[in-house]
């Protein structure tokens, strides 16, 4: 079995210190809407709102059908391999245009994986994302000083709403390195079916 290409990425949640960051191995023939899937996984986001990637002045995510005009380019159509190739070394990945969380994404290295490894892989990180809906950097920060503290106005109703106890400093790591193998085994199952379908 020949090694795949693979891209390492190092993905940041801007403007948070301590900085939560996470570094992953993908496939340059990986479409942008895996990668999303991916960064959704190593950051510990549920997948429930709208996002997009930014790499120079182009944009990618889903198209909006009623208004096309949009320039947002389909993010399943176009390859990280693509942007590699344009010596594209930086992207902008935003999630949530409410609470509006942008991730900056870095191609740290390009070359060829492991061949006995599936792929995407979770490499390490830290410090777990925040929650969802949390309102917004300033949401978030009130969200951390009120959890931390249990005589706050706001952190039984906050710890409720949460359904536990928050520890910033935990990524819940097995979690993280499962969900990521969870799309490296869908992956790795897609291309076995798609080998067999081919005629001999």
């Amino acid at each position: 079995m020949n090694a795949e290409i693979v891209a390492r990425l190092h993905i940041v949640l801007n403007n948070i210190e301590p900085v939560i960051w996470r570094r992953v191995d993908v496939p340059v023939t990986a479409s942008l809407k895996m990668l999303h899937d991916i960064v959704q996984a190593a950051m510990g986001w549920e997948n429930c709102h709208l996002w997009h990637f930014e790499a120079g002045d182009r944009r990618y995510g889903l198209p909006d059908l009623v208004w096309p005009e949009s320039g947002m380019t389909a993010a399943k159509s176009v390859k990280l391999a693509a942007l590699v190739d344009r010596d594209v070394r930086e992207l902008v990945y935003t999630y949530d245009m409410g609470d509006d969380w942008r991730h900056t994404i870095t191609v740290e290295t390009v070359g060829p994986g492991e061949p006995d490894i599936k792929y995407p892989r979770f490499v390490a990180g830290e410090r777990r994302c925040p929650p969802e809906d949390v309102g917004g950097l300033p949401g978030y920060e009130m969200f951390l000083e009120a959890m931390a503290d249990p005589a706050h106005e706001d952190h039984d109703r906050l710890r409720e709403w949460y359904g536990g106890a928050y520890n910033p400093d935990d990524i819940g790591e097995r979690f993280t390195r499962r969900a990521v193998a969870a799309i490296a085994i869908r992956r790795h199952t897609g291309k076995l079916a798609y080998q067999k379908s081919r005629p001999e």
